[in-house]
């Protein structure tokens, strides 16, 4: 029995560039503060850990609140327009790969993304990918990225000791599989790692990486 997680961004749509920019410019209009897109500096590499990191580190702390749910909103509203104007797609092979996960018995499917769940759904819609039954958990349930994937794996549920693997495209997305012990498959080439693709193109080579 396996369960097999999912990151969203740059691993099942190709919307890291944009969503960086997003992100970016909404938390410019709220607070006045530029990023550079480097999120590799930052602890927590989430929407909501690297707002928390920004806050504290400019004494804004007071109105923590008030900022998480303004810079969300532009940045929700910012992602909508964008997918509005544009048309965004899938990573190459990511819904089939899905469809042959769903068929077979033995594997349970999560989504544990860092972004904001509002803009992840909004992504997987525009990028057409089914997600219909597939519990997804986001930077709204934690700001911490291993958290998120130990919330995502309890949301599946079943009395077998699964073994777990990860779908990510961050160096982020290997280290906290790391933390965690869980099996990293890289996509894309942003990160260097033993056990890589490119997309999901190569269904087989996938399916061997998950050891199935």
């Amino acid at each position: 029995m396996h369960h097999v997680m999912f990151d969203i961004d740059g691993t099942l749509v190709k919307s890291y560039d944009f969503d960086t920019k997003c992100f970016i410019e909404a938390v410019k209009e709220e607070i006045g503060i530029s990023l550079d897109g480097n999120w590799s500096k930052f602890k927590h590499v989430t929407d909501s850990g690297i707002l928390n990191e920004i806050i504290t580190s400019n004494g804004l702390q007071k109105q923590k609140e008030k900022i998480h749910e303004s810079v969300k909103k532009i940045f929700v509203s910012k992602i909508e327009a964008y997918l509005q104007q544009n048309s965004i797609s899938q990573i190459e092979g990511a819904s089939t790969f899905l469809s042959q996960l769903r068929k077979r018995n033995n594997v349970f499917i999560s989504i544990a993304t860092g972004g904001w769940y509002e803009s992840a759904i909004l992504k997987l819609q525009y990028a057409d990918i089914d997600f219909k039954g597939i519990p997804i958990v986001s930077s709204n349930d934690h700001f911490s990225r291993t958290e998120i994937m130990k919330l995502a794996s309890k949301k599946v549920e079943t009395d077998h000791n699964l073994a777990i693997s990860y779908f990510g495209d961050g160096s982020w997305d290997k280290k906290a599989c790391e933390n965690l012990g869980y099996n990293f498959i890289a996509v894309g080439n942003r990160v260097e790692h033993h056990q890589s693709i490119y997309d999901f193109s190569s269904i087989d080579k996938a399916i061997e990486y998950i050891d199935l």
